[in-house]
């Protein structure tokens, strides 16, 4: 049998997907000790025992200064951002996938200028947005809401253009209005391909909200990885990147799960 027809069982699908992982702590690992033997005060890649205390420190204790718990305090302020200007985005990007993907005239007014500002690297814009909406919390959000909704938009307003015509001819011919259609045919079929493009883009907009908050904020896990590394306290910023990839998983598989809930015909691909 080929290997392509070929698939592991759950055990062995299972090992394979864990392998990468011990891999990848084994050579951490390994270069933390070789390097930790030839100068014990080096601070590049911190023991895994150091890692650990650090983040058991990080979790528990309050800052001596404000009293709060500052890991726990900036992930909240950090999801906030996120889901404002992910929730943002998502809403611009499904009335606009819709209409443009939907209504000729909409697509041939509006795809070229969401295909042309696709193109503009977002963070090239960080100072003109901090010059326009300031330091606070909006530029922070619109940064977010620039960087990801033009891809949501091409990305559902294409999945409207791929329902088969033959799916509107039927509408119509039973009478349907322009607003039906778009409600009862176009709708339910890219309401699976929103959360998928979601899932998709959470990590450019991560990217873009650790690197708002470095430039400019004094709360968030970007500021705090980007105020700690003047002291190379690198166990403090593993133990932050290793946090924000915990809690982008756990948003990934969380959407993936409300995908499959939500919409069971939609697929096990999603």
């Amino acid at each position: 049998m080929r290997l392509v027809n070929r698939t592991p069982p759950r055990t062995l699908a299972a090992f394979l997907a864990l392998l990468p992982f011990a891999l990848i702590v084994v050579a951490y690992m390994i270069g933390s000790d070789i390097r930790l033997s030839a100068n014990p005060a080096d601070k590049l890649l911190p023991a895994p025992g150091t890692i650990a205390d650090t983040a058991a420190r990080l979790f528990t204790e309050p800052d001596k200064r404000s009293g709060r718990v500052l890991l726990w305090y900036d992930t909240a302020v950090s999801l906030r951002r996120l889901a404002l200007g992910v929730g943002v985005s998502s809403l611009i990007g499904l009335v606009f996938g819709l209409l443009i993907g939907l209504l000729p005239h909409m697509r041939a007014g509006f795809a070229g200028v969401v295909a042309v500002i696709s193109m503009v690297p977002p963070l090239a814009l960080l100072p003109i947005l901090f010059i326009v909406f300031g330091l606070g919390e909006l530029s922070k959000v619109v940064l977010i809401v620039i960087g990801i909704t033009p891809f949501l938009i091409r990305d559902l307003s294409q999945r409207v253009l791929d329902i088969p015509r033959e799916m509107i001819v039927k509408a119509e011919t039973l009478g349907a209005s322009t607003g039906v259609i778009a409600l009862r045919v176009a709708l339910p079929q890219i309401l699976p391909r929103l959360l998928q493009a979601i899932r998709l883009s959470l990590g450019p907009a991560w990217l873009f909200l650790i690197a708002a908050e470095a430039i400019a904020s004094d709360l968030g896990l970007g500021y705090r990885i980007f105020l700690v590394r003047r002291y190379l306290a690198m166990d403090v910023i593993l133990t932050y990147v290793l946090w924000i990839t915990f809690l982008a998983f756990i948003i990934d598989l969380a959407l993936k799960h409300l995908t499959h809930r939500l919409f069971p015909w939609a697929g096990k691909g999603l």
